[in-house]
């Protein structure tokens, strides 16, 4: 038997290493994958698209916020992995009184590096966690030392209404690793903001995102409109928000991005 604190502090009791998970979060679906769990992960949901592999073959248990709650009952886990955020309170709340839920709560880089070293605990994979956390840790400080002058950004992440992220979030903390200085940091969490609200910050650069809202070419062209000041630049996502093992690429797709924003030559 051995217990492991979650990141709401909470203390979750374990008879044994599980061996039927569920995840209910894209971005550590995909750490479980990177950690070798191919035949204990039972469940993920309709989001988990990575890898494409687990999309085609594991059972699906509906969405992020809308899970199925009978079907997650069907495939008796003994350890669900969900996420504060992402994840909506009451399911989880009823999913507690029969499994053990390992909640995730990930604001910064940090927390999320405690996540991964935490769930490859449980999972009995401590040595490949600590690995992919070290070379996570040398990815950042390399793009860190590599960084020049702060661009500022706005990052969008949904189009009616508009709306951004504010500092207390994982992507606000991304952008500044990235070398962005988020004209929003004053707000919290995902604001609506208006087309004047980003007139008035005048970023250097607006940051379409590929998700929630995919956003694509035809919102560049129409942004470029309201805003013919700043640079408007479809981005990936996934790069500035899944806090798992996706955060080996991060470091080089953000160094990417910097080189194609005409503010930072």
């Amino acid at each position: 038997m051995f217990t492991s604190l979650d990141q709401l502090n909470r203390n979750i009791v374990f008879h044994n290493h599980p061996i039927r998970i569920i995840s209910l979060v894209p971005s550590q679906t995909e750490l479980l994958y990177d950690l070798g769990l191919r035949d204990e992960v039972v469940g993920i949901t309709k989001f988990c698209i990575h890898p494409e592999e687990w999309f085609d073959s594991k059972t699906r248990i509906g969405g992020t916020k809308n899970l199925n709650l009978k079907k997650i009952q069907s495939l008796k886990p003994d350890l669900i992995i969900a996420n504060k955020e992402e994840n909506e309170e009451s399911q989880i709340n009823t999913l507690m009184k029969d499994f053990p839920v390992w909640i995730s709560d990930i604001r910064k880089l940090e927390d999320a590096l405690v996540m991964i070293e935490e769930i490859s605990c449980i999972v009995n994979k401590k040595k490949k966690g600590v690995d992919l956390i070290n070379k996570i840790i040398l990815k950042f400080e390399t793009l860190k030392a590599k960084k020049k002058k702060l661009i500022s950004c706005a990052y969008l992440i949904w189009k009616n209404p508009i709306m951004t992220v504010g500092s207390d979030t994982f992507i606000s903390e991304m952008m500044n690793y990235a070398g962005f200085q988020n004209v929003f940091s004053g707000k919290e969490r995902y604001p609506q903001v208006t087309i004047n609200d980003l007139k008035n910050v005048n970023p250097d650069v607006v940051f379409l995102s590929s998700e929630p809202y995919p956003f694509k070419e035809k919102e560049v062209s129409e942004f470029k409109k309201l805003m013919p000041v700043s640079e408007i630049v479809l981005v990936d996502g996934e790069m500035f928000s899944w806090y798992g093992s996706r955060l080996l690429k991060s470091p080089s797709y953000f160094s990417k991005v910097r080189g194609r924003i005409k503010s930072a030559l």
